[in-house]
């Protein structure tokens, strides 16, 4: 049943936290996929590493290009003579190899170790055996090296990671901003009733502390005395406070309300309830599942082509001619030219774009993965307080009994104005247009409500409980009204003098009218939308409804909520959509996380998607685009492999009895061609409008 009492907060402060801006590139997402096991490619890279490493090997690769005969030939120079030349080459390009090229073979290695090839294999492969072959050549070996193409490869690739990195970088520091719920001192009582500070991390189970008006819960425990009420929205995601009285179990974290408490801890440190939604957390980035990507996908199928090619190119060769020289080239060409400049920009470029493309439309990017997983969702969970509502409590309606509604307003608002609890502030929003009685002697009771005098008579504003505790009359209907507004889950202050109850508000956390036409356009687009709140059954029922979403959850805690999310994983794609610290579990459990911009920052750095106007239906426009950017990237795929259909058969020399063979700098110019393509396409995502 929900809960219609209503309790003020008249001192109550708001903890202010200034949030430190922690840079990492590890943590969930990663920047992208590894190759389907348990590394993550990018683990322990930075956008910094891949642009220095790019501007070293540009620096290098200059001179390479200036003494390589294929370059003299198209442009027709002719280099300089210089002493010791011929080794100026081949030491600027094993600079490169290692230097620039040594992220692609510490990353084939993680991916080979994990039986799982994808692009830094093949990366991997085309740099590897270009250098070791250009190498054989510099000390006598029959063939030309591939030292131009070596080096422009690795820039080529260096450059496409640097951008992936650097366009959504993902800042992983969820952790950091759950710690910064944890107030750092507590009041711990002494002998004789006095109080001492000491550091939070000193409480033991059985110590007694003193929460005052304003202060955040230190630590899970019992309320022995006092009564206030307590906003667990953090935790619960229920919209109202609640009451806290002798017996009340009060969580670390939570932030007390009017009145002060007398609290015996039962769980410190790791056993709170706090420190559990932080090892949900912790587990969740760990546990995650590894999303191979497209580029990824595509670059491990070429490597086995390569690979296949290769050896096919070899052994045909060797059958035909017995020439180790020539079948060694043409397998070292087919080899090289299987990983096509483009490939290593396909996927960036794309990202790049729509990335800018979502910024536009107040869409934060902040795992490049989300694109690619968003396109096939059957699933979309909300949270519901913040999200599908505004969070914030208005008037729904007035019942007056006796008095008119301008009078009832008038002397609410003379009593509300003075407290700073979140439903006597909805109060006086809604009548802001009305004039408020003078009132003096005003008084707060902790729990109840307020009281003061009007023109000489006493009236109080309070839970709807509370005029039965004092024996004073209400009539009949407004019981009614009172059992009606608990089956909508709405929240009732009762406005009463010293006989009888002149008045009933009905309260509620409004619903977003974008949330309506979100869920509409959901369904028509065949994805189920669900609800999943920590919040009473009776708010979350009347919400559902009126929105139109069939399945529903209420009462759910931060572990239920990631399990309700992977329970629906089990169907098909889930996103969830959430802005509280209860919800960042669930945002890292889903295939892809959607925060609300205006939420905590612990439900932003969980998420991949961060929504800046703090409008679901933005989720529409996230789909939309990620459909969109989806399709440029399998074009792009397409048209950065799909030359290798030609490219490798002639590189294996299939034409060669009627005297035609591929050289490399043939391919290395069908390479140059697509990569023209490629980043064309990707600019064309940018007309996309976003509806």
């Amino acid at each position: 049943m929900a809960r219609t009492h209503h309790e003020h907060d008249v001192n109550a402060g708001q903890e202010q936290h200034d949030h430190a801006d922690h840079a990492g590139d590890a943590g969930h997402g990663g920047g992208g996929g590894g190759g389907g096991g348990g590394h993550d490619k990018h683990a322990g890279h930075s956008p910094a590493m891949f642009r220095n490493r790019l501007w070293f090997s540009v620096v290098l690769t200059v001179p390479i290009l200036y003494f390589s005969e294929s370059f003299e030939n198209w442009f027709g120079y002719q280099a300089a003579s210089l002493p010791g030349v011929a080794w100026l080459v081949p030491l600027l390009a094993t600079a490169i190899f290692i230097y620039g090229g040594m992220p692609f073979l510490k990353g084939a290695l993680h991916e080979l170790a994990d039986r799982a090839a994808a692009m830094m294999t093949l990366i991997s492969l085309a740099i590897t055996v270009a250098f070791a072959f250009s190498l054989a050549v510099t000390f006598g070996f029959p063939g030309m090296p591939f030292y131009w193409e070596l080096a422009t490869l690795i820039d080529v690739m260096l450059l496409g990671h640097w951008i992936e990195m650097g366009s959504v970088q993902n800042a992983g520091r969820a952790l950091d901003e759950l710690t910064k719920l944890m107030p750092n001192v507590a009041h711990r009582y002494l002998d004789g009733g006095r109080t001492e500070d000491v550091p939070v991390d000193q409480l033991m189970a059985g110590d007694r502390i003193l929460i005052r008006p304003g202060e955040q819960v230190p630590a899970d425990g019992e309320v022995r005395d006092g009564t206030s009420s307590v906003n667990e929205a953090f935790l619960t995601g229920e919209s109202r406070p609640v009451a806290k009285e002798v017996g009340s179990e009060v969580v670390a974290g939570a932030v007390n309300g009017e009145g002060a408490l007398e609290v015996e801890i039962n769980r410190t440190g790791g056993d709170t309830t706090l420190s559990q939604v932080m090892r949900l957390v912790d587990e969740a980035q760990q546990s995650r599942s590894r999303f191979q990507g497209l580029a990824d996908r595509a670059a491990g199928w070429l490597a086995y082509i390569a690979v296949g090619a290769g050896l096919i190119t070899f052994f045909t060769w060797m059958g035909i001619r017995g020439d180790v020289g020539f079948a060694v080239t043409l397998t070292v060409t087919v080899l090289v030219i299987a990983c096509p400049h483009a490939l290593g920009l396909a996927i960036p470029l794309v990202i790049v774009n729509a990335t800018s493309v979502s910024a536009r439309n107040g869409i934060l990017v902040r795992n490049r993965e989300a694109f690619e997983r968003a396109r096939a969702l059957r699933f979309v969970a909300f949270d519901k307080t913040g999200t599908l509502t505004h969070g914030e409590f208005a008037v729904t309606r007035v019942v007056p009994d006796g008095i008119t509604e301008d009078e009832a307003y008038r002397l609410a608002l003379g009593l509300e104005v003075k407290s700073e609890h979140p439903l006597a502030q909805a109060i006086v929003r809604s009548g802001n247009d009305r004039d408020a009685a003078s009132v003096s002697d005003f008084t707060v009771e902790a729990g109840k409500g307020v009281a003061g005098t009007v023109d000489g008579a006493l009236y109080r504003v309070g839970r709807p409980e509370w005029p039965e505790e004092l024996g004073i009359a209400m009539a009949d209907e407004l019981r009614e009204v009172v059992s009606e507004a608990e089956g909508r889950g709405e929240s009732v202050i009762a406005l009463m003098d010293e006989q009888r109850v002149l008045a009933l508000f009905a309260l509620a956390d409004r619903v977003r009218e974008s949330a309506k036409r979100t869920v509409a356009r959901l369904h028509q687009l065949g994805v189920e939308p669900v609800m999943v709140t920590g919040d009473a059954v009776a708010v979350a029922r009347t919400v559902a409804a009126e929105l139109g979403i069939e399945r529903w959850y209420a009462r759910v805690l931060p572990h239920e909520k990631s399990e309700k999310v992977r329970e629906l994983k089990r169907s098909g794609p889930t996103a969830f959509i959430g802005d509280g610290i209860n919800d960042a579990p669930a945002l890292l459990e889903a295939d892809l996380g959607v925060a609300i911009g205006a939420g905590t920052n612990v439900a932003i750095e969980s998420a991949d998607l961060v929504l800046v106007d703090d409008d679901p239906e933005d989720v529409l426009r996230a789909l939309q685009l990620s459909r969109a950017t989806y399709t440029k990237m399998v074009q792009n795929l397409v048209w950065a492999t799909g030359y290798n259909v030609v490219a490798l058969p002639l590189a294996a020399g299939v034409l060669y009895p009627i005297g035609f063979t591929l050289s490399p700098a043939v391919g290395a110019l069908l390479m140059s061609a697509s990569t023209v393509i490629v980043a064309i396409n990707a600019m064309t995502l940018r007309r996309i409008k976003l509806t």
